[in-house]
């Protein structure tokens, strides 16, 4: 009787996980297409494979792009989405469900490409009136490095210390892109009007809107004086990054540039352009991991054309950074649970994006490597030092709290003679740890501790039963952490200061209760 038990449960789990595979397939119809190019390094290095151009001295570059990984929290993102307004995943999924086709292909010369494409340019917008914010996709488009202001980009930061932050942001000169159309008479036209970026590109609260510059910027150019250096083949990403040292931010321009990818439906990763010029940081290790390649908008040595290019929204106007103001009233949950009863007030989407970043350093991210730990738990603790983050940076870091070494020294010391269970307190220097190491520690980590600070926020790649402890400062009750937790459906314990200085003997109490409801 029992063996007829257990293969009826096999039986409707392997039932369950074939389902499973089959709607996320289904939803990837180009997941495994492989491509039969030769793989290109990160700098856009160009094949012999060419493709008939307009200009007799242009190149086609075939790059290698990184397939999808498959996410046990992944959910289908709808083509045709019809998300409620201001539901979970109207905020965190597809909710850009305005389309439009601001200009069409037009078909006018005697040759197609052989990706079947027309010879004629095309742009649409999707917009979210929850997030209002729009995604625009173009073909057909060029960018001219020489007419973007800016300063080079991807330096070593030692090389520009003293840089002005005025210097990097991108000015774009009228023609800085420009979009090839058939019709000779519309060349030297703008693309798009004030009206269509008032009302679908909004400058809101941002003050130098750099992606709403960029699109205003495009013109329409005929055949005769659309002529590229270098044709790019694959999907691209465009990006436009502020607060670019900062995790918190850089989070919402990883996140940013994901829901493009996934709400433009591309099938396989794009590649990466930065539309600034800041240095280079420690965070692009993340950003080459997450996405096909990287580079800077100005180490092109001349007029670059996209076959296809997508314009990523700047994080300021994702859900993770409109929370900090706006009341999202959603609670995080598993996809599985979702699938089987949608509920507008839930989301797997903060899951699905964790999952993501960890698949991309090579983590697995199955069911199955969320399990109870077999050597102790882990207790993480984000610590706050000194670094150089920027040019303008003097390499110190505000202090959240003031005793932090002697609270971390309290822990590991109780812990040391924690007889229950064995417990292995980390010390998270992140500012010394590659970003691999950062998803490697906060993945395998039971309980995460912290003052606040911009690298709480790898707390999105948090396995579902971690349990996050914040210790507040009265200087710092800012709600990032709380609500990531939220959206997350994570448990969540703040310690609130009066100071900036916490009473150890406190804080080992309350980590105490939580390691109790662990079973330790």
């Amino acid at each position: 009787m029992m063996n007829k038990k257990k293969l009826k449960i096999l039986l409707s789990l392997f039932a369950i996980n074939s389902i499973t595979l089959y709607l996320y397939f289904s939803s990837h119809p180009d997941h495994f297409r492989h491509n039969s190019r030769p793989p290109a390094n990160p700098h856009f290095h160009s094949s012999e494979n060419r493709l008939p151009t307009l200009g007799n001295h242009s190149r086609s570059l075939f790059l290698h792009t990184k397939p999808w990984p498959i996410l046990p929290s992944y959910l289908p993102w709808s083509q045709t989405p019809d998300a409620a307004l201001r539901s979970c995943e109207a905020y965190f999924g597809n909710g850009f469900s305005s389309r439009f086709e601001l200009l069409r292909p037009s078909p006018g010369l005697d040759h197609k490409y052989r990706d079947g494409s027309s010879t004629g340019g095309w742009f649409r917008c999707f917009y979210s009136e929850t997030l209002q914010s729009s995604i625009c996709d173009a073909g057909r488009l060029r960018m001219s490095p020489d007419k973007i202001r800016m300063s080079k980009g991807g330096e070593k930061l030692e090389t520009v210390i003293g840089r002005g932050e005025d210097e990097e942001m991108p000015v774009f000169e009228a023609g800085a892109f420009d979009i090839h159309v058939t019709d000779r008479s519309k060349s030297g036209q703008k693309l798009i009007d004030a009206e269509f970026l008032n009302r679908y590109v909004p400058q809101g609260a941002i003050q130098r809107h750099t992606m709403r510059q960029l699109i205003d910027s495009i013109q329409l150019v005929g055949p005769d004086d659309f002529q590229c250096t270098e044709w790019i083949e694959e999907p691209t990403l465009l990006v436009t990054r502020f607060e670019y040292a900062n995790l918190f931010h850089t989070f919402t321009d990883w996140y940013s540039a994901y829901v493009a990818s996934r709400v433009t439906g591309l099938p396989s990763r794009p590649h990466l352009v930065f539309v600034d010029g800041h240095c280079e940081t420690q965070l692009e290790e993340t950003w080459k991991a997450l996405f096909s390649s990287l580079r800077y908008a100005k180490n092109f040595s001349g007029t670059v054309c996209f076959r296809r290019a997508i314009l990523s929204p700047l994080g300021y106007e994702t859900a993770l950074f409109k929370g900090l103001t706006e009341n999202i009233r959603c609670q995080g949950a598993a996809a599985g649970d979702l699938w089987q009863n949608p509920n507008d007030q839930k989301t797997a989407r903060l899951h699905e994006f964790g999952e993501m970043i960890k698949a991309a350093f090579g983590f697995p991210v199955d069911r199955l490597s969320n399990t109870k730990p077999v050597l102790g738990h882990n207790v993480l603790f984000v610590r706050r030092e000194d670094y150089f983050a920027h040019p303008r940076h003097g390499g110190k870091v505000q202090s959240r709290l003031s005793n932090e070494q002697e609270v971390f020294d309290s822990i590991k010391n109780w812990a040391s003679d924690h007889s229950d269970c064995k417990l292995n307190i980390i010390n998270g220097l992140f500012a010394h740890m590659s970003m691999k190491e950062q998803v490697r520690a906060i993945q395998d980590a039971s309980v995460i501790i912290g003052a606040h600070g911009a690298g709480m926020t790898h707390i999105i790649s948090a396995m579902p039963k971690t349990v996050i402890l914040e210790i507040i400062s009265s200087e710092y009750r800012r709600p990032h952490f709380a609500l990531i937790a939220q959206w997350k459906g994570l448990e969540y314990h703040a310690i609130q200061l009066d100071g900036s200085r916490a009473n150890p003997p406190v804080v080992i109490d309350k980590l105490s209760g939580i390691l109790k409801s662990l079973g330790c």
